[in-house]
């Protein structure tokens, strides 16, 4: 029997009259203001050492009141932005495209930095611009890096300047001016870094001395140290109190990129003689939790948001000085040697003619050389993983064809990592704990596929999730799909990503699924 328009659209109003006001009910329930606070490293393994150190507060309210997975894992390389892109985007780098925080273009035969623009897949910042009725604002160190948090979307970004000063795009709000002029890091000069806790009588951790000559290294000693993390925390709650956040009608949504330590990282590991360091930045990151947790539960209230705490990745401990030289790989070794091997086998005699570059972790070769020389660029590029593997310190290679040195989960870790376009022809890994050869010496590198590098926490918390503690393993790109659901937006383009269904408090559980 036909249906007329009018009586479809009277029996579709009617059904939508006992459907709306549930939904809208639901709808109403959300609360107006996600906050994302985004250690760019941070292990999980800090929270388990802190132990009694934590305050009431702060993770201990996070993770006893929220849903807290132990076990999230980037399953990719571990650089900073890419694991900020993976976290923005609920994809890997094999789709959002930002396979390192640098890396290098053969068009233009120079490094290319990641950032906003070089995304390839759409941000959860852009979905709720999208989606309309949202202010968006992105807090971090470096612009390039907090854009990426924030896509292309019209999000107001703010970043530090090297003299300590936060700066924005576009016309400045009056009370950033008024922020930068409380604490001037000039105060800090020669500042004794203490522990917490510790009496007057003991030594510092750390002084952050300053040479009028040399005002770069105060201010790398400020950035990788709890002032600067305590800035950016002081900067976040000015900015909820200033923009009345969660309190009007838009969904507000506030992610900061917490950089302190992973500076720290670069030089200290994740454990090493430095490692109080590490320990002591946990324990103030958890105090400045506690405090703006303490600010959101007066305003906009206890029940009127979500915060999200998650990690970009990990860092692996320093290298033992006595076997730093077995740990510790020169990249320009690693390319002399695979540029050997591929003259030997193409073209004996002809030196360093077929590597253009190689970017830890990824290798570029000169293909148009190879094509003349009517070498099969297949085989070249297994040659090269192959040549790799027989260097001291490399335990693996992936290249553009899908030739690949494991199986598994391994496998899995560098296709998720490789851009077809931007990783080049072969992609390496090195042996657990190795890092790459640079800094007189000293510290360590991220980007590798290992634990240590890709697994961290993640805590959400807020009325919408649940009180528990799930041990089972899950993964980054499960966060914007899972926060898409909650604030009732669209999932990111490229989101590959669960819903974390068991995360939402009962009543929300089952909408989710």
């Amino acid at each position: 029997m036909p249906i007329s328009r009018r009586r479809f659209a009277a029996g579709a109003l009617a059904g939508l009259a006992g459907y709306l006001p549930g939904r809208l009910q639901a709808l109403r329930s959300r609360p107006k203001l996600f906050v994302f606070l985004i250690a760019e490293q941070f292990r999980q393994l800090y929270l388990d050492r802190a132990g009694s150190l934590l305050g009431s507060g702060g993770f201990h309210e996070l993770m006893t009141k929220g849903a807290y997975y132990p076990n999230c894992r980037l399953a990719a390389s571990g650089f900073t932005a890419t694991g900020l892109a993976t976290l923005a985007t609920g994809a890997y780098p094999s789709l959002h495209g930002i396979v390192a925080d640098q890396w290098y273009d053969r068009g233009t035969h120079a490094l290319t930095t990641a950032r906003a623009e070089m995304l390839q897949a759409t941000t959860l910042a852009d979905e709720a611009a999208r989606a309309g009725h949202s202010r968006i604002f992105c807090l971090g160190l470096d612009e390039g890096t907090t854009s990426l948090l924030a896509g292309r979307s019209r999000a107001q970004v703010y970043w530090m300047d090297n003299q300590g000063q936060f700066n924005t795009r576009g016309n400045a709000p009056e009370w950033l001016a008024a922020e930068n002029g409380l604490q001037p890091i000039e105060q800090l000069h020669d500042k004794k870094w203490a522990a917490v806790g510790a009496g007057s009588d003991l030594p510092p951790l750390r002084t952050l001395t300053y040479d009028p000559k040399r005002p770069e290294e105060f201010f790398s000693l400020y950035q990788s140290s709890p002032y600067c993390q305590d800035a950016q925390f002081e900067l976040l709650r000015a900015l909820l109190t200033a923009e009345k956040a969660g309190q009007g009608e838009s969904l507000d949504f506030v992610f900061v990129s917490l950089g302190s330590m992973a500076l720290l990282g670069y030089e200290t590991g994740s454990s090493s003689p430095l490692s109080p360091l590490m320990d002591q930045m946990a324990v103030h990151l958890d105090r400045q939790i506690q405090t703006t947790l303490e600010l959101l539960n007066k305003t906009p209230g206890r029940n009127n948001y979500n915060l999200i705490f998650a990690a970009a990745h990990g860092a692996p401990p320093e290298p033992d000085p006595a076997m730093r030289s077995q740990l510790a790989i020169s990249g320009e070794t690693v390319a002399r040697a695979i540029g050997k091997a591929l003259s030997d086998r193409v073209d004996k005699g002809v030196k360093n003619a077929y590597v253009d570059k190689y970017v830890y972790p990824f290798l570029y070769l000169r293909l148009e050389t190879l094509l003349k020389q009517n070498a099969p660029v297949r085989g070249a590029r297994k040659l090269a993983g192959e040549a790799a593997l027989r260097l001291p310190g490399v335990a693996g290679y992936y290249t553009a064809d899908g030739d690949c040195s494991h199986t598994g989960e391994w496998r899995r870790r560098f296709e998720n990592s490789f851009h077809e376009l931007r990783s080049g022809d072969v992609m390496l890994s090195y042996e657990p704990e190795a890092v790459e050869d640079f800094n007189a010496g000293r510290g360590v590198s991220y980007g590798s596929l290992y634990n240590y590098d890709t697994r961290v926490p993640l805590i959400l918390y807020g009325p919408q999730f649940g009180k528990k503690l799930i041990e089972r393993s899950i993964e980054t790109v499960d966060l914007a799909p899972t926060m898409a659901r909650a604030a009732a937006i669209g999932a990111p383009s490229s989101a590959t990503g669960e819903v974390l269904a068991e995360a939402f408090a009962e009543g929300e559980e089952e909408r989710a699924k």
